[in-house]
């Protein structure tokens, strides 16, 4: 690779400074690189593909999960690998942390010592009154949850077309393989190799002794559907961003998207050394 493009979260710390040391070495080293600007905001788009240069090869994110998965989002359909530097948390999508030497990850990208993993998203589409009214992607999970009470939600869960239960819960989780060490993994769902393609739906403290994960093949069709007895605002919310208000009767669709997450993969660190690395700092 020679072509790069640096997408930085500036309210992470030194995030500027690692970026105009990223941007020294590849230059120093003939690669072209260019960098964005700005600080992120919810519910809005950092990066649009316009922004990046036509020549672009690779996308270089400097913050936590959240800045990867927005870049993700912004880029969906682009097909331009997409690799992250944490700066923030526990950076489970992340392949080198900000104490780490990042020449490492830059050499193993200039050399094309790298693999290319494809990760699956989610489309979710909502419905008033049977007809659609708002339709986005997720890379991680598609969650439906309550907007600002405590009070118990219900809903029915639908797959292909079939009753499958009706739940009383806080909320209900549909998450990607990529999406089972987030929001899932916090409520007790499992952990699933990134690149595989499952639906995962995991159920937000379900009012019964008898609610369990529910995995899925890539090819079901989730459909999330509003009691009409419940009362106040639900929301589906995408990857902690995108927020869709449901109210009673509504449902949202979700099924594998036709787009996915194209991400860089250092060839000697395997999902399991940062599965077992993580869980040790946790």
């Amino acid at each position: 690779m020679r072509n790069f493009y640096i997408i930085v979260n500036e309210d992470k710390e030194d995030a500027k400074n690692v970026k105009k040391t990223i941007e020294d070495y590849l230059t120093s080293h003939g690669a072209v690189c260019g960098a964005s600007e700005g600080e992120f905001e919810k519910g809005r788009r950092f990066t649009s593909i316009s922004d990046l240069p036509e020549q672009t090869e690779c996308v270089i994110t400097l913050g936590g999960d959240g800045t990867l998965i927005r870049a993700a989002r912004d880029l969906a359909g682009s097909g331009i690998p997409i690799v992250g530097i944490n700066m923030g948390g526990l950076g489970y999508l992340t392949q080198i942390e900000r104490k780490d030497d990042v020449r490492e990850l830059l050499d193993a990208l200039l050399s094309d010592h790298y693999q290319l993993l494809d990760r699956m998203m989610l489309k979710g589409t909502a419905y008033h009154g049977g007809l659609p009214v708002a339709e986005d992607i997720a890379l991680n999970d598609i969650v439906l949850t309550r907007e600002h009470d405590l009070r118990v939600l219900k809903f029915k869960m639908y797959v292909d077309g079939q009753l499958l239960n009706e739940y009383s819960a806080d909320g209900m989780i549909v998450a990607t393989p990529t999406g089972s060490t987030a929001y899932n993994l916090s409520a007790g769902g499992p952990i699933a190799q990134p690149d595989g393609e499952l639906l995962i739906l995991t159920p937000v403290c379900p009012h019964t002794m008898t609610s369990r994960t529910i995995v899925l093949g890539p090819e079901s069709r989730v459909r999330l559907e509003i009691s009409e007895s419940n009362t106040g605002v639900q929301m589906a919310v995408f990857d902690g961003d995108t927020r869709v208000e449901l109210g009673q009767g509504d449902y949202i669709d979700i099924e594998k998207s036709d787009m996915v997450t194209r991400t860089v993969k250092m060839d000697h660190r395997s999902f399991l050394d940062i599965l077992k690395h993580k869980m040790y700092e946790a």
